[in-house]
């Protein structure tokens, strides 16, 4: 299994990109998986809902399910944050996982950057920053490649070396 991420500041247009980029690696045959780290707590569920209910009785798994998809919602409840080998390690095999977010993750990675959001490029500190793609022209040591173009994306990360 292929581990790329996609790294970049919040607004950036990470998710974006990977949106685009799957139907791509799709057409191509390539079975992808996403994970994506939220800096910020979530919850797929409603309050009032049975699953919701059963976790808030002190469940540690909710597993649920229907004819068109299921979900395994797991509270940490204080444990610390698994780590990406052991999130990886849950997913069903597949040929790519695009991992959103995991800045500091040793897997190589596309930055996503504007220069219109005023905000730093990664690239100059971050090693596992292996390109970067853009909107606007760059000056930089590493591949630039055009935001708007996720075929291109997609052969450089087909491309990368594993």
């Amino acid at each position: 299994m292929k581990v790329f991420g996609i790294a970049g500041y919040s607004g950036s247009g990470k998710t974006t990109l990977i949106e685009a980029l799957i139907p791509v690696f799709m057409a191509r045959g390539i079975r992808v998986s996403v994970i994506k780290h939220a800096h910020h707590g979530f919850d797929l569920d409603r309050p009032g809902k049975d699953s919701y209910r059963h976790r808030a009785a002190g469940a540690t798994e909710v597993l649920m399910l229907s004819n068109d998809r299921w979900v395994l919602m797991h509270e940490l409840r204080g444990a610390p944050e698994p780590d990406l080998a052991a999130q990886l390690a849950i997913l069903s095999p597949c040929d790519l996982v695009l991992i959103e977010g995991f800045k500091a993750a040793p897997v190589p990675k596309v930055e996503v950057h504007r220069p219109s959001h005023g905000k730093p490029p990664l690239y100059p500190d971050n090693p596992y920053v292996v390109a970067v793609a853009s909107d606007a022209p760059v000056s930089l040591a590493l591949p630039l490649l055009p935001l708007d173009d996720p075929v291109a994306i997609a052969d450089f990360i087909l491309a990368y070396p594993s």
